[in-house]
């Protein structure tokens, strides 16, 4: 497979991860899995019908498709005849760009997106596509401030060990509106998105090259309680153990 990330413009980087093109290969035949990251997304697909989420579903050619914000893995098999762009949103970005159902009910699953909302296929004919991309989303962009924001960042300085009732005092709102903030904004509980905050973590200090540290070391670095804490998160959110990472 050929997998290639591009940057968006300076305008939309504090919204936008990135934009992504896979393209299969003569001989691909696999089951390409990906993990949680807490962040929503759009994926055209311009090659034939691909099937995601594990085998229900089943993207058709030409249509632009939203993946919500994941829990857990998810597969989606990948041929030779596989060609995928996507767009990668920071976590609190959709509602800037879209209004839309609350994005907790998409939690975990790839819909079908309304046609009258998609990219317009013929506009990716060429090589240079992020153009029209950037230009797409700055045309539907709001500036509206958007209080998730801040709330996202006391987690995410916080690595993801910062307590619901702890974000809850500190932003002077009540648990309640803080979930339902949670989950209008970007289709998550504070606790998930909290748990997926430590996890990305960890992952990232179990693929590091340094050697010498321990399971239990990356474990209390990253505030499980001990290495068979992170070693059954790890197995809920990739369906594998460290060692297979």
């Amino acid at each position: 497979m050929k997998y290639k990330e591009t940057n968006p413009c300076n305008q939309l980087r504090s919204h936008i991860h990135s934009f992504w093109e896979l393209k299969g290969e003569e001989n691909d035949r696999v089951w390409e899995r990906i993990f949680p990251d807490g962040c929503p997304g759009l994926v055209m697909n311009l090659g034939d019908s691909c099937i995601t989420d594990n085998g229900s579903v089943t993207m058709e050619h030409g249509k632009t498709y939203l993946v919500g914000a994941m829990t857990t893995f998810k597969e989606s098999f990948m041929d030779e005849h596989t060609h995928l762009i996507g767009v990668c949103l920071k976590p609190s970005a959709f509602s800037s760009f879209y209004s839309y159902v609350s994005l907790n009910d998409l939690k975990n699953q790839t819909v079908l997106f309304d046609q009258n909302l998609s990219f317009d296929k013929d506009k990716f004919n060429g090589e240079n596509y992020t153009d029209y991309l950037n230009q797409f989303f700055i045309g539907r962009k709001n500036d509206k401030k958007h209080r998730i924001v801040s709330l996202l960042k006391h987690i995410q300085n916080s690595m993801g060990s910062l307590s619901i009732e702890e974000l809850s005092k500190s932003n002077n709102i009540s648990v309640r509106q803080l979930e339902r903030i949670f989950k209008d904004s970007i289709g998550l509980t504070p606790k998930e998105y909290s748990s997926i905050v430590r996890f990305q973590k960890a992952l990232n200090l179990i693929k590091s090259p340094r050697k010498g540290r321990s399971l239990l070391d990356i474990a209390f670095e990253c505030g499980y309680y001990d290495h068979s804490h992170l070693t059954n998160e790890i197995k809920q959110k990739t369906g594998r153990i460290p060692s297979q990472l």
